[in-house]
């Protein structure tokens, strides 16, 4: 990130990269497990907590079909639309679908189906208590936003919040804050697609984004698809067809 007095600041996050999305998610999986086992041979529970978006869900569905201790488990969410429960939209219901939520001891999904304002209370009263979470998985999109805190907008103090503009539908959105976030023991930042190559090109360059903002932090790991990073950093990746002719 860079500074108000526009001096740039060393990268903190780790930044590891992997072939493609499929080992993306692999790997996702295999440090999720070690963080499992470590938390609840330490403190007797795992809490973690989800991203939403289409990058995990590929991650969930191995997640769930793992050798876990499932009931000492218990999963949160980043952020999540305002819509109904049965919404096709709603990360919870996603999530769910997955088969990972059915797995766990505890599942918290955030009740938006209640109004931004009452959900944002209830909410706020769980991870106030969870704290500090075990991991936090984190994905980015185009426009470098996480969870739902969107570039240019003004983020509240609080632990959890409404979003009522957000520029992507719909407008009403709940969200955990940067120090909510933040406040875990480990992060991990999913990136995948090569339409995100731009937005990762920004953080690398200082830009202050979203999910520069969350993500680079000690404690944080970046696992990103390696063609993303590539065209990020202005490489050219051959093709197939090219790497076969030139054996």
């Amino acid at each position: 990130m860079t500074t108000a007095a526009g001096e740039r600041q060393p990268m903190q996050a780790r930044w590891q990269t992997e072939a493609d999305a499929a080992a993306v998610a692999d790997t996702a999986c295999r440090l999720i497990g070690i963080a499992a086992r470590e938390a609840i041979r330490d403190r007797g529970r795992f809490r973690l907590v989800l991203a939403g978006g289409s990058t995990p869900m590929d991650m969930y569905r191995r997640l769930a079909v793992s050798a876990q201790k499932w009931k000492r488990w218990s999963l949160y969410y980043g952020d999540e639309r305002c819509v109904p429960a049965d919404d096709p939209e709603r990360n919870s219901r996603n999530v769910t679908a997955t088969g990972l939520a059915a797995r766990v001891g505890k599942h918290y999904p955030i009740p938006t189906e209640l109004g931004a304002e009452q959900a944002a209370a209830e909410y706020r009263a769980r991870i106030d208590k969870a704290q500090p979470f075990d991991m936090v998985l984190l994905g980015m999109g185009e426009d470098g936003h996480t969870a739902s805190l969107f570039p240019g907008h003004h983020w509240p103090q609080a632990s959890v919040f409404a979003v009522t503009d957000s520029p992507k539908p719909p407008r009403e959105r709940l969200t955990l804050s940067v120090a909510a976030l933040q406040n875990c023991r480990s992060m991990l930042v999913l990136v995948t697609g090569t339409n995100k190559a731009g937005a990762v090109q920004k953080w690398r360059n200082g830009a202050d984004l979203p999910v520069a903002r969350v993500g680079d932090v000690e404690h944080s790991l970046v696992l990103i698809e390696r063609k993303c990073l590539a065209f990020a950093d202005g490489q050219t990746i051959p093709d197939a067809a090219a790497i076969e002719s030139a054996k």
